[in-house]
């Protein structure tokens, strides 16, 4: 399929689930025009054939003339074949406007994720994400899809209304006043099932973000045998949801029993009149033929109306959920005005605490508590939820430089990154850089690779479950490694390895980032004595800096946590 033009999520019109729909419609009006033509003239030779039908039994059978049939019934192939050309093309515009319109959903939300980045988990929960991956993009291609059969259904109605009257005025007032009264009485059903609609999709969501939990949690939960409690959870979402599915399953029925129910009625109605008219000889036996072939003709027209009303509603449900996404803005914008780029290897400082790393040095950060120091390192990255101009590169506040220069020069890997499904040396190199196994030499994942059957082609499982907390951890750090970025910063890089591979990485990390700006937060004391400088932080301020040996000896405080964590450790 060819790229489509999706501009930025910003740009798109999401303020209601209606504009939103329109503005997808107006993306893709040539392909909409283009099904909606073939969609009125594909139902339009069906809304004839009735009348060619009566034409050939009054002209050629009734009147034994064999010239007459033969041209009546050429008639008529000529429409059919006219018909299965346009129903075939209708049908590929359908697909195409379904794909584009879902294609579309998942492109605009895709660039909105990246948009929103860090953001993205503290505004949006992932079972919404994934619902909206899953149902609301099928339900918000369907609108596209049934509008080119519903633009036929209109034209085909007024097209036979149009025929009734010029051969009978009450056939012709009991279509065009019975058919919008059908619809009316369908209508009372339709407020209820968007409502039912809306409520199901949201438990579907709520469901999905319980079952990332158990699956993303599943190994905390065996450890602590609360497998039960949680399977218990779910079965109770689940039998709620289940519940919810039936209720709009429910009114779904009754809809589509409606749609076949009064339809009949109005069948019986107009062939039974048609029927008096014949007897009373106020119509011919062609025309009562062709009024019983309208008759069961306009129960197409009226269920494809009551099918766009239907899909219309779901769509706007999905359509609502979608804009609740592309509303979010992330928690730093972009500059107005973005400052001039700093030099290379700048000063990278936070004010707010006092931090200064010095270009091309491997500095630590040391915190009582762990959460103190990763939330600095975020504020170091521009990935904090909240970030102010006192985090600067080379003087330069980084919400004053554009996000792309940020993110290429300074590079947050945490704890909570995870490996990407796919083949491991493209998850390594994400950056195309090369020097993926300098950095699996330098994270000491060598027996990682060795253990593996196809080596770096091997594919990787979703979050790198196959690999396990150690193993994942170095791969994680060989591929911020990889990326080689000026400005490093390593959120707890080997709190998941053993002394042997922690001293074996602290060894190796200095070397491996020679010349560039690297930041460690840690309390272990390998990691601690192969740095160039260590900061202390406490209560959100750097009270002492120098080196590891230095504020052992000088820094009571200092030493109280990097010796705790030591006596812990053992």
């Amino acid at each position: 399929m060819r790229s489509l033009p999706v501009p930025d999520p910003g740009v798109a019109d999401h303020r209601t689930p209606g504009r939103f729909l329109w503005w997808l419609a107006r993306g893709q009006w040539q392909t909409l025009l283009g099904g909606m033509f073939f969609g009125i003239v594909w139902m339009s030779c069906q809304a004839v054939m009735p009348a060619v039908l009566g034409r050939a039994i009054d002209r050629g059978v009734a009147a034994r003339d064999e010239q007459q049939l033969v041209v009546w019934a050429g008639v008529m192939l000529g429409i059919g074949l006219l018909q299965a050309v346009t129903g075939i093309m209708r049908h590929r515009f359908a697909v195409t406007n379904w794909l584009t319109a879902s294609y579309r959903v998942v492109q605009l939300t895709t660039r909105q994720s990246v948009r929103l980045g860090g953001s993205l988990p503290r505004k949006v929960s992932t079972g919404e994400v994934i619902a909206i991956g899953t149902t609301d993009l099928d339900h918000i291609g369907n609108v596209m899809d049934v509008t080119a059969r519903f633009s036929g259904a209109i034209v085909s109605f007024l097209l036979v209304s149009t025929i009734l009257l010029t051969t009978s005025v009450q056939l012709g007032l009991v279509v065009l006043i019975g058919v919008p009264l059908l619809l009316l009485l369908m209508g009372p059903l339709l407020k209820p099932l968007q409502a039912r609609s809306a409520t199901e999709r949201q438990m579907r969501s709520d469901l999905s973000n319980t079952g990332t939990d158990i699956v993303g949690g599943l190994r905390v939960l065996r450890g602590i045998g609360g497998e039960g409690v949680f399977l218990g959870r779910y079965r109770r979402e689940s039998q709620a949801t289940r519940t919810a599915a039936v209720e709009v399953a429910r009114l779904q029925s009754v809809l589509d029993a409606l749609q076949v129910f009064l339809p009949g009625i109005f069948v019986v109605l107009v062939v039974w009149l048609g029927a008096r008219s014949a007897v009373a000889g106020e119509i011919s036996a062609g025309e009562l033929v062709a009024f019983y072939g309208y008759s069961a003709f306009l129960m197409l027209p009226l269920r494809t109306a009551t099918e766009f009303a239907n899909k219309l509603i779901r769509g706007r449900v999905a359509a609502s959920r979608v804009c609740r996404v592309l509303a979010l803005d992330p928690d730093v914008v972009e500059p107005a005005s973005p400052a001039p780029t700093p030099a290379p290897l700048a000063e990278l400082r936070d004010a707010r605490s006092g931090l200064r790393v010095r270009p091309g040095t491997l500095t630590a950060i040391v915190s009582e508590r762990p959460d103190d120091s990763a939330h600095l390192a975020d504020r170091l990255g521009l990935c904090a939820a909240e970030q102010d101009d006192e985090v600067s590169l080379g003087g330069t506040p980084l919400t004053s430089l554009p996000h792309a220069v940020v993110r290429e020069r300074v590079m947050v890997s945490d704890t909570g990154a995870t490996l990407f499904a796919g083949r491991l040396g493209d998850r390594l190199d994400e950056h195309g850089r090369g020097g993926v196994e300098a950095a699996i030499a330098t994270a000491s994942a060598e027996d990682v690779l060795e253990a593996l059957p196809d080596g770096l082609d091997t594919v990787v499982t979703e979050k790198g479950r196959s690999f396990s907390g150690g193993q994942r951890q170095r791969l994680v750090l060989a591929r911020a490694l990889t990326a080689d970025p000026e400005v490093l910063v390593l959120v707890e890089p080997t709190s998941a390895v053993d002394a042997h591979t922690e001293a074996r990485i602290a060894s190796r990390l200095r070397a491996h980032r020679a010349g560039r700006t690297t930041v460690v937060t840690t309390v272990s004391p390998l990691l601690l004595d192969a740095v160039d400088e260590v900061a202390f932080l406490v209560d959100d301020q750097v009270v002492a800096t120098g080196t590891h040996a230095d504020l052992l000896a000088s820094h009571p405080d200092y030493r109280a946590v990097v010796v705790r964590d030591v006596e812990v450790s053992a």
